[in-house]
């Protein structure tokens, strides 16, 4: 099979263990050419995000519209997208596109900073939610997007329901923050369908930084890949297990997840 090109329009994350770094990294491990549109620079490590400049909409979308002229896409994701003006202004162009896109509503760095404005969850919630053929929220996004609590695994398929309701043609409800639980259940709502429980083992570490960003970035891949998107979420979840199971602390605070995980290294 041909490599596919799959898009990530994401902050960039200079600690290198999210956004658009940890995008790119999943993308080429599990076998994509990735490309990628920055919507907003993070001076960030594993402590903190010290501060965020986002680039006129109008270069954003001009980054978007090259990169679709030069390259056959076969899936995309997006991620940080900071502002209401940049959701607004890339909406249109992702509206006409002819590939899967999965969205990743990032409010909150792992650090608990901030990294979508107060004033863009309405755009988030008006513009991109009905765009996604996959929407992947954590707990406290999915509470954010419904307005509802979210406590236990009843509470996870009502907030995917609702979503859907909102627009979204699918909803993956991350269950990472879910407390008190040997497992991590991930819920998959579908329109017509049950939802799907989908757990997979608890791995103990502090070093989880790039999680949602990670797990997003290898669905779009699966799904460029031509999987079904209950396989691409399901292939996706084993490598973020592995790659939990694998992660390490580069520096100070909250490590990375090991996106290298599973490949052999080449010696020259």
């Amino acid at each position: 099979m041909l490599t596919p090109n799959i898009l990530t329009i994401a902050g960039s994350d200079s600690g290198g263990g999210a956004g658009i770094q940890a995008d790119l990294k999943t993308i080429m491990a599990l076998g994509g050419y990735g490309m990628s549109v920055i919507t907003a620079l993070t001076a960030q490590n594993g402590t903190t995000v010290a501060g965020i400049h986002a680039p006129d909409p109008s270069f954003a979308v001009l980054q978007l519209a090259t990169v679709l002229e030069g390259f056959p896409v076969q899936a995309a994701k997006t991620g940080m997208l900071f502002s209401a003006e940049i959701i607004r202004a890339l909406a249109p162009l992702l509206e006409k596109r002819a590939f899967p896109l999965v969205v990743d509503p990032v409010a909150v760095s792992q650090s608990g900073c901030r990294l979508l404005e107060d004033s863009a969850v309405k755009a988030m919630t008006e513009c991109m939610l009905p765009l996604s053929d996959l929407l992947t929220p954590n707990i406290p996004e999915a509470a954010m997007l419904t307005g509802m609590a979210i406590a236990t695994l009843d509470d996870q398929a009502e907030a995917g329901q609702r979503i859907l309701a909102m627009g979204a043609r699918a909803v993956l409800v991350k269950g990472g923050h879910m407390p008190g639980s040997s497992v991590v259940t991930d819920c998959l709502c579908q329109p017509g369908a049950d939802p799907k429980m989908l757990p997979q083992p608890l791995v103990d570490t502090a070093n989880n930084h790039g999680t949602g960003c990670t797990l997003s970035a290898a669905i779009a891949t699966g799904l460029g890949m031509g999987l079904s998107l209950l396989e691409a979420v399901l292939q996706a979840q084993r490598y973020i297990n592995l790659a939990l199971r694998q992660s390490y602390a580069p520096g100070k605070g909250c490590g990375p997840v090991n996106h290298a995980a599973g490949l052999k290294r080449i010696e020259l």
